[in-house]
């Protein structure tokens, strides 16, 4: 009875938006008309989209946005956790809470200033290459460079959030086993491997887990600064379905899109916590 009310609204807001998109990746239907004149069409709309050279260039897309979101950004707030949690930052309060507000800023506030930060003609990121040397780049004009600044975008506004995350883990680890460690002779890259990261898992895991789950859902990024260009090369799924739903009057197929998308978060989560949950029955 206590968590009937928190189920509901789960199922309201959660599960059904789910079942109903389901149902109309199963159908051909255009937002224009009425959702009672759906016309089932099977698993059509799933074959039409991975015959769909766009649809594969968005997955994949998807797939690197967020395995880089991960390798780079859960390392990097790991080492800033260690470091503010050690006492190696004088006002590590304020640092961590400064730091913390990049994530309450709003995306599309936190993307036009990064479409400041690396416009390619008088943006501050050239001039400083400028300084030291280096030509200016096309940050998101090029293929080559676009969605890795998209990467670097986001994880600059998460790494508060992740890092606190894990500074609230390290806090909950003994100090006496550092110490111990220390006077055994253990240094600190060895203390952190086989110490601080073990007895980290669980916030860890969750970190990892928002990580990819954020990654693979990329969007208002894209949307503000390059509309999944240049030449799809920063096209994702949840644009790519945005677009064919919204621009091509397509939603059965965009809906098909979105089912892959949450299957793709399903498995990506569910292995991060099922390799959590062995690793720990291993240790034990």
């Amino acid at each position: 009875m206590f968590i009937a009310p928190a189920a509901l609204l789960i199922f309201a807001t959660v599960l059904t938006p789910i079942v109903m998109s389901f149902w109309i990746s199963l159908h051909e239907w255009s937002l224009l008309t009425p959702i009672t004149e759906m016309e089932w069409v099977g698993l059509e709309n799933y074959e039409a989209i991975f015959r769909d050279a766009s649809f594969t260039r968005a997955l994949t897309n998807t797939a690197v946005f967020a395995i880089a979101f991960v390798v780079i950004g859960i390392p990097l707030a790991l080492v800033l956790a260690v470091i503010i949690d050690g006492g190696g930052v004088r006002g590590s309060r304020v640092v961590l809470t400064v730091m913390f507000t990049t994530y309450v800023i709003p995306t599309v506030a936190v993307a036009l200033l990064w479409s400041y930060l690396l416009s390619p003609r008088g943006g501050p990121v050239n001039e400083i290459l400028k300084l030291i040397g280096l030509p200016p780049q096309p940050w998101l004009g090029s293929p080559r460079t676009a969605l890795a600044s998209l990467v670097l975008l986001t994880i600059w506004q998460y790494l508060g959030y992740f890092t606190t995350i894990l500074v609230a883990g390290l806090t909950q680890i003994p100090r006496e086993l550092n110490e111990a460690a220390s006077i055994d002779g253990c240094g600190p890259v060895t203390r952190l491997f086989r110490i601080t990261i073990p007895l980290l898992r669980r916030p860890l895991t969750f970190a990892i887990a928002i990580c990819l789950i954020t990654g693979l859902g990329v969007f208002d990024a894209v949307n503000v600064l390059t509309r999944g260009g240049p030449v799809d090369s920063t096209n994702v799924v949840t644009f790519h379905a945005v677009r064919t739903a919204f621009d091509f009057g397509s939603a059965g197929r965009a809906a098909a899109m979105t089912m892959v998308l949450l299957i793709g978060v399903v498995v990506a989560v569910g292995s991060v916590l099922l390799l959590s949950r062995d690793s720990a029955d291993t240790d034990t």
